[in-house]
């Protein structure tokens, strides 16, 4: 008889953790093929702690992957001091583990599902019935079993990338890095993904999610480092309200004409090719008000949502001078 693989449990986020990961002033250097230097970073300096998920975002080029590098301890900084768990990256991965997502997932294409995660588990120092449980586990989560003997080399680019998650989950580190996890990742296991690292939250563990996918960022995450040429822009708290007060574009879906729009809202524009659906461009006092006059004309409304996302709008205020 075997004995069915537990669901990863669900573990709320601990209130006012401690950091457990803090760079200092890192910088980051390569040089080229011609000798020259090629900065990656530029005094990075930033504390993440215990129990949240934190984003990382910025255009191609912007240091994503080499600030990921650093914190898992695969480079170490040219200057600055990083620190996780108050060592410096690679010690902390060689004695708590760091599970990690590359943007790229690459195995012998030879191996077989269950193999690859069967070896990746003893490179954790998984070993007998316990790595055979968790590698269940792992297939089950990611609803890989169907695909258990398959060849790693005839996977689609969507069960490659579960593959690659289905790999973190072997690891019950403190510290998990998602570099571009929704690559290949159809609609239903992105909404799956986002279930997933709810559930993997716990005090004490950190979770960094790096991606071009600002919504998702939005959707999973505490806060979001946006870089730009190596520099932390901005850090965006999502709990954090607009204060600015300034005009912002919504979309207002109605389930039918009303009259009374064009006094409510005079500069409300029709979307074109979307029925009884508008483009406001006003503050949030003038919008709630106006919402209340529309609502008592009769009018129903079936939708209404910010055309740019918080995050969106402090994403292109921090890139559009670093390009």
């Amino acid at each position: 008889m075997t004995s069915k693989p537990h669901k990863i449990p669900v573990a709320p986020p601990a209130p006012g953790a401690a950091c457990l990961a803090e760079l200092k002033g890192v910088c980051k250097t390569y040089t080229s093929v011609l000798g020259r230097p090629v900065p990656a970073l530029a005094d990075v300096t930033l504390e993440l702690r215990g129990g949240e998920v934190v984003g990382v975002a910025g255009p191609n080029g912007a240091g994503k992957s080499t600030l990921l590098s650093i914190l898992t301890g695969f480079l170490t900084p040219s200057s600055g001091t990083a620190l996780v768990g108050g060592l410096p990256p690679g010690r902390y991965a060689e004695r708590s583990g760091v599970a990690c997502l590359p943007e790229l997932v690459r195995l012998p294409p030879d191996w077989t599902v269950t193999a690859a995660l069967t070896r990746l588990g003893a490179l954790g120092a998984l070993a007998g019935p316990a790595r055979a449980l968790r590698v269940a586990a792992a297939l089950e989560e990611l609803g890989l079993e169907s695909q258990a003997s398959a060849r790693v080399g005839k996977l689609s680019k969507g069960n490659l990338q579960r593959l690659g998650i289905a790999q973190v989950l072997l690891s019950d580190s403190d510290l998990m890095v998602f570099d571009e996890p929704s690559n290949g990742l159809d609609p239903v296991w992105l909404m799956r993904f986002r279930d997933l690292v709810r559930r993997l939250r716990r005090p004490g563990r950190l979770i960094v999610v790096a991606s071009h996918n600002l919504d998702e960022l939005e959707r999973l995450t505490d806060r979001v480092v946006i870089l730009g040429r190596g520099r932390v822009e901005r850090v965006v708290e999502h709990s954090s309200p607009a204060a600015d007060g300034a005009p912002r574009v919504f979309r207002l879906k109605l389930l039918a004409p009303c009259a009374a729009l064009a006094g409510v809202f005079p500069g409300a524009a029709p979307v074109e090719g979307r029925d009884n659906e508008y483009r406001l461009e006003l503050d949030a006092a003038a919008l709630s008000g106006g919402l209340l006059h529309l609502l008592q004309a009769g009018a129903v409304v079936l939708a209404l949502q910010p055309e740019q996302s918080g995050l969106e709008r402090a994403f292109s205020a921090s890139v559009e001078n670093t390009r």
